[in-house]
């Protein structure tokens, strides 16, 4: 006779928990009703769909159904008699140890997502730099800068953002543009630019912000070569120490592309192509990570962004 006090041991698979009477019930014991399947290296229960290439993933599948616990120790079926001695007799098949779920972080752990972001590091590939000087010696050969002179009104201002000069006729083109080549952000009363990420809180001081990067002047726009903002297919994956985002998009280009990550977000814009299209993604992360020790790689085909983990935890997804 057993005591409410009494410690037992549920045996059915996935639970295996130390109990006591008064801590049993319909719904107490959470286990899987099923067997272990393995096949073709993926691991599972055949009483649901969740499946694995890692044991140890495996041996952490919360299980699918609820019971009471169960203390009777399954029987072992007996092993048949042989009258061969020198052939050994088979061993019965024994179930996977069971071990206690992983339990998941404090979320009260987890570093706030309105930290400041910085702007990731860059590298260029060299074939993606021949790119985008074939792409510029293109547009020059087919006049495209004189063709913006045609019909501008004397005094039209430059359409790049932050800048402030007026077309005087076509000297004007003969200055180069200082203008911001990102977004603008109005986040918690700041304003600043993603560019440079000069902060204020006064909106005139926001509009008066010298431009950080330079370029020709753009006095008169072009309807063929205005921004479209279009979607990208993107990819992920890991290793124990980086999770890596693909974005495949041709001949991006790196002075107007900016990425800007903390330890729980994932801003994306990217320019790309000779029509200058954009990406834009804003990402909240599964995981943690180093922005200080993450980098963007740029290449022909795509834009790679890795991202340091802040620990070798394995991620189950990219983005929340």
């Amino acid at each position: 006779m057993t005591t409410a006090t009494e410690r037992l041991q549920c045996f059915n698979k996935g639970c295996g928990i130390n109990y006591s009477q008064d801590q049993d019930g319909p719904e107490a014991c959470v286990h899987h009703p099923g067997v272990p399947v393995f096949h073709d290296a993926l691991k599972g229960w055949s009483c649901c769909k969740k499946r694995t290439t890692d044991f140890t993933e495996f041996l952490n599948i919360p299980g699918c159904s609820k019971s009471n616990h169960n203390p009777v120790k399954p029987v072992e079926e007996p092993k048949k008699e042989s009258n061969d001695v020198d052939e050994p007799l088979p061993q019965p098949i024994q179930p996977p140890p069971v071990r206690q779920p992983i339990q998941a972080a404090d979320p009260a752990e987890r570093p706030s997502a309105d930290e400041p972001k910085i702007r990731l590091p860059v590298s260029v590939d060299s074939a993606l730099r021949a790119a985008l000087e074939k792409m510029s010696m293109n547009v020059e050969s087919k006049g495209g800068r004189a063709d913006r002179n045609f019909e501008i009104k004397i005094g039209t201002q430059c359409k790049n953002k932050g800048c402030q000069k007026e077309y005087q006729g076509p000297s004007s083109y003969t200055d180069r543009c200082r203008h911001h080549p990102g977004a603008a952000i109005f986040h918690e009363g700041m304003k600043y630019w993603s560019c440079c990420n000069r902060k204020t809180s006064d909106f005139n001081n926001f509009l008066n912000q010298e431009g950080c990067s330079l370029g020709d002047h753009v006095f008169k726009s072009d309807n063929n070569a205005e921004k479209k903002t279009v979607s990208c297919r993107h990819d992920w994956h890991q290793t124990g120490k980086v999770a890596v985002l693909s974005v495949y998009c041709k001949k991006a280009d790196p002075s107007l592309t900016v990425i800007e990550a903390n330890q729980v977000s994932l801003d994306v814009h990217i320019v790309f192509g000779q029509e200058k299209s954009e990406f834009e993604k804003k990402i909240t992360l599964e995981g943690v990570v180093d922005p200080s020790s993450s980098v963007v790689n740029m290449l022909g085909t795509k834009v790679e962004i890795k991202l340091q983990k802040a620990g070798p935890q394995s991620w189950k997804k990219f983005e929340i």
